[in-house]
C-alpha cells in the first residue's frame, strides 16, 4: 500500500519588520551600534566644522625647493621623519602671509615610530640665504614670500626636506593658557622687572587684565604673564634665552593639553583654529590628531648651534653660523642621529659666500652668549621699513618707493683674510626701551615701527 503524500504548506509569514523579528538581544546590539555610528557621524560633521575655521593654503610641490643632493638622498635625512616649519608671527590684523616678519621660526621633526618630536629654534637674526643668492636676516624671506619662501630658506640653507608648515599668531597664546589653567614657570630674578615693565601692553593687546608678578621663583603664570615672558629680549643672552622662554611655554602646554578633558580641548580648538594657516590637509589634520596623547617632547635646542655676533653695514645686528656647513652637520646629528651628514654643495656654498660678506668667525661658547647684553641695533636693518609693493618675492626692487635694496645680493666669493676675526665684545647693560621706543635687547630690529609689543 502506497504511503501517503504529505502535503507542504506554506509557513505563515511573520508579521512585523525585520527589527521587530530580533530577539531581545539583537535588538540592543542594534540599537547600541546605530547609536555609536550617528555619534561618529556627529563628531565628524564637528570636525570639519572646526576645520574649515583654519586658513589652509595650498603650496605647489613644484613651488617647494629642496637641494638637489638631498632629493636624491633622502634616506640620509632619516627614515620615517616628518618635518614641519612652525612660524610666530604678531599680526595685530590678523595677517598671517607674506609681509609679516616671524618673531618665532621652529623646525619640528617627528619620529613617525617612536612619536618623539625634537624642536630646533631658528634664530631670527641669523645670516642666511633666502633665495639664490640673497643673504639677509633669516626672518625676512616670510614677509617677502610668505610660507613658501620660508620653507625655501629652510630647505636651502640646512639640507632639509620641509614640506609642510603652521603659522600661528602670537595673540592667541594668552587666551590658550588661560584655558589651560595657566602654566608653571620658574622666573629667573633679572626677568621679573622686563615681565613687568611689557606685561601692561600685552594685556591691553590681548583684551585681558595683566597682573604683575612680585617676586621671582616657580610659579603658577596666566596667558599675559605667559606670553610676556615668552617674548622678554632685554635679559642677558638677547633672542638666544628668548628663544628657549619660547621652548619651554610651548612645553609647558603641550603637558596642560595632555591633561586636559575634551571640554577644554573644544574650547581651545575654537580660540585656536581661527589664528593658524597651514597647508596640512584636513584628513592629515586628522591622522595626526589621532596620536596626539602618543607624541612625547624631545630634546630642543637653538641653530645655529656654533655661532658669532656682530653688527654689520647694510644688514644690521646678526647671528653668524661659524661655520654654516658644521652647523648643519651637528643640525642633522640632533635631529637623525646621522654623525656622518656630508652637507651639499648648496650649504657648502652658501656658507663660503657668508663667510665672504662678514669674515671667518670663531664661535662663541653658549656661557659667553647668554652673559652678554646686547646693544640696540644703532641701524635700521634694511628692508624693515619698506613698502610691500616695492619689492618682489626675491627682495628686489620692482617699483619706486624706498631707494635702498632691502636685502644685498651677495657678492662673489674672494679668499679672505683667515686671520680669525674679534667676536663682538660684551657691552654694559642699557636702560631698558620702553613700549614704544622701538627696538631692544638682542639688537634686534623689529621692523614694526616701534611695536610695543615687539620690545621686551
Amino acid at each position: 500500500m502506497a504511503g501517503k503524500r504529505r502535503r507542504r504548506g506554506r509557513r505563515s509569514r511573520k508579521k512585523g519588520n525585520w527589527f521587530s523579528r530580533l530577539s531581545l538581544g539583537k535588538k540592543i546590539g542594534v540599537c547600541t551600534a546605530g547609536i555609536l555610528c550617528a555619534s561618529l557621524a556627529g563628531v565628524v560633521v564637528v570636525i570639519a566644522a572646526k576645520l574649515g575655521k583654519i586658513d589652509t593654503q595650498e603650496i605647489a610641490a613644484e613651488d617647494i625647493i629642496i637641494n638637489e643632493e638631498v632629493a636624491e638622498n633622502k634616506g640620509d635625512l632619516g627614515e620615517g621623519f616628518t618635518n614641519v616649519a612652525l612660524f610666530g608671527v604678531d599680526s595685530r590684523e590678523g595677517d598671517l602671509e607674506q609681509g609679516t616678519r616671524t618673531d618665532c621660526i621652529i623646525v619640528a621633526s617627528l619620529n613617525n615610530e617612536t612619536k618623539e618630536i625634537k624642536m630646533v629654534s631658528v634664530y631670527r637674526d641669523t645670516l642666511l640665504d633666502l633665495s639664490e643668492g640673497t643673504l639677509q636676516k633669516c626672518n625676512a624671506a616670510y614677509s617677502f614670500g610668505g610660507p613658501t619662501q620660508a620653507i625655501n630658506m629652510l630647505n636651502m640653507n640646512l639640507d632639509l626636506d620641509i614640506q609642510k608648515y603652521v603659522t600661528v599668531d602670537f595673540s592667541v597664546v594668552a587666551e590658550v593658557v588661560d584655558l589651560l589653567g595657566g602654566v608653571e614657570i620658574d622666573l629667573k630674578p633679572e626677568e621679573v622687572q622686563y615681565l613687568n615693565e611689557f606685561i601692561d601692553e600685552t594685556g591691553a593687546v590681548a583684551g585681558k587684565e595683566a597682573h604683575h608678578v612680585s617676586e621671582s621663583g616657580v610659579q603658577l603664570m596666566d596667558g599675559v604673564q605667559a606670553t610676556t615672558y615668552a617674548r622678554i629680549r632685554s635679559t642677558v643672552g638677547g633672542d638666544f634665552t628668548r628663544t628657549e622662554r619660547q621652548r619651554l611655554v610651548i612645553e609647558k602646554m603641550v603637558e596642560k593639553v595632555k591633561q586636559s578633558d575634551l571640554g577644554t580641548i573644544n574650547s581651545i580648538i575654537d580660540k585656536v583654529f581661527p589664528t593658524i594657516s597651514t597647508n596640512f590637509t584636513t584628513t592629515e589634520i586628522i591622522t595626526y590628531a589621532s596620536f596626539f596623547a602618543d607624541y612625547v617632547l624631545g630634546e630642543n635646542t637653538g641653530f645655529p648651534i656654533d655661532k658669532a655676533t656682530d653688527t654689520i653695514s647694510g644688514l644690521g645686528s646678526i647671528v653668524i653660523p661659524a661655520d654654516l656647513a658644521d652647523n648643519v652637520k651637528q643640525l642633522h646629528e640632533f635631529l637623525f642621529g646621522d654623525p656622518n651628514y656630508s652637507p651639499s654643495g648648496k650649504v657648502q656654498s652658501i656658507s663660503s659666500a657668508i663667510i665672504s660678506r662678514v669674515g671667518q668667525r670663531q664661535a662663541e661658547s653658549d656661557e659667553v652668549l647668554n652673559s652678554q647684553t646686547y646693544e640696540e641695533d644703532p641701524q635700521d636693518a634694511p628692508g624693515y621699513n619698506y613698502n610691500q609693493n616695492n619689492w618682489d618675492n626675491n627682495g628686489n626692487q620692482s617699483g619706486g618707493g624706498n631707494n635702498q635694496n632691502p636685502i644685498n645680493p651677495v657678492e662673489p666669493v674672494n679668499p679672505v683674510d683667515p686671520t680669525p676675526v674679534d667676536p663682538v665684545k660684551p657691552v654694559e647693560p642699557v636702560e631698558p626701551n620702553q613700549p614704544g621706543d622701538g627696538d631692544s635687547g638682542s639688537g634686534e630690529n623689529t621692523g614694526d615701527g616701534g611695536n610695543p609689543e615687539n620690545s621686551p
